[in-house]
């Protein structure tokens, strides 16, 4: 037995297995063209405790710690589900850490225990039209006019910005660089805030995405989190759970490409014989199994270690990139596997092919990645 295997985990991989299979799968391919997940599931979701995994039961949630998270994104993903589910259901994930670490007992009331509950969505907007991975760079600002904040400027890639009831948002609240930025959670009913259409994207076609525009959006200043210009640590402080969540989605997609592939294989005839016969295609499943499950080891490792109180910050760098590039190139031979039917949008690994794309790119793009490692390896 390992941590991964306990009979509480078994338990609650079945559980969200079959959640999965019976709430999500069928359902997904409408959501796909509709643009969003229902509101609904967020509800369906937190009933079953889903959306509480990995936050403590004092602020609402289920319990458990970033085993029990990954192990809820294998499941998801072995169900049916995708990783842009897991984006726009779990967007929260990123939205309310930062409220939980800060200890105001107030935010976390008026915002944690609700989007727990399925009751409120919320999201978290960093990246702005002008810049991306250099979150020291935002322009963003909020100016201090007595118990108000007042807000201009514009976010960009909001994921579930276009449903989300708040968003926690980094600001620049004083000078130049890291030093000068707070987060602050921001109602979107509030006057001054432009919310757009969903933006069209390559994939994760079921999580809305938005552009964000203040204009003077004033907000009550009691609404930042932890310490005004002390915003930049409590983003950096979730980057490697962040990483680890991301990598999971990459490997556990990959797997689920590759037991599809293995299915379709065995299905399927060609010139009179299974194509699993077919030495080139046994080999290709191998060599997609092989990339996986060093994926899935490598980042598993860096798990038990966050969850062992350890902060792993070259380990989740260095996860993300392996599994990221394992998943791009899996999903890419199981299409080719599938052959004409893997083009098709009926078949589930192409939803999988378009979804991967962006796992290189969100939560710290490949090169930037890299380039970190280089700089944690004192090369």
């Amino acid at each position: 037995m390992t941590v991964w295997d306990t009979p509480e985990r078994i338990a609650l991989r079945d559980m969200v297995t079959a959640f999965t299979q019976q709430e999500i799968a069928p359902h997904l391919p409408d959501w796909e063209d509709a643009g969003l997940l229902p509101r609904e599931l967020h509800r369906r979701a937190a009933d079953v405790g889903l959306l509480g995994i990995g936050f403590s039961e004092e602020v609402g949630g289920s319990g458990g710690d970033v085993v029990d998270a990954t192990i809820m994104t294998e499941a998801v993903l072995a169900g049916g589900g995708s990783s842009g589910v897991l984006a726009s259901l779990f967007t929260h994930g990123i939205a309310i850490p930062h409220v939980v670490d800060s200890g105001s007992a107030e935010l976390v009331d008026r915002y944690a225990r609700p989007t727990l509950a399925g009751q409120l969505i919320g999201s978290l907007a960093i990246t702005e039209p002008g810049g991306g991975s250099d979150v020291s760079a935002l322009t963003t600002r909020a100016v201090r006019d007595g118990d108000e904040y007042v807000v201009t400027g514009a976010k960009t890639f909001i994921t579930s910005g276009v449903r989300a009831d708040f968003v926690t948002t980094a600001v620049r609240t004083g000078g130049p660089g890291a030093g000068g930025i707070s987060l602050l959670v921001i109602d979107t009913g509030l006057p001054g805030l432009t919310v757009s259409k969903p933006l069209r994207k390559m994939g994760w076609h079921c999580s809305d995405t938005a552009e964000l525009t203040f204009d003077a959006v004033r907000v009550p200043a009691g609404n930042v989190v932890g310490d005004v210009d002390g915003g930049f640590g409590l983003i950096v402080d979730q980057f490697v759970t962040e990483r680890l969540s991301l990598a999971a989605q990459g490997y556990a997609t990959a797997q689920r490409a590759l037991d599809l592939a293995i299915a379709h294989a065995r299905r399927r005839t060609t010139f009179g014989r299974p194509l699993a016969s077919r030495q080139v295609i046994r080999h290709k499943l191998v060599e997609m199994h092989s990339r996986t499950a060093a994926a899935r080891a490598l980042t598993r490792e860096a798990v038990e270690q966050s969850a062992a109180g350890g902060r792993p910050l070259l380990e989740a760098v260095v996860a993300k990139n392996v599994s990221v590039a394992a998943c791009e190139w899996v999903v890419s031979e199981a299409v080719q596997v599938f052959g004409g039917m893997g083009y098709m949008r009926e078949s589930e690994v192409e939803r999988h092919y378009r979804d991967a794309r962006v796992l290189g790119i969100g939560g710290g793009a490949t090169e930037v990645m890299t380039d970190l490692a280089a700089q944690l390896m004192e090369i």
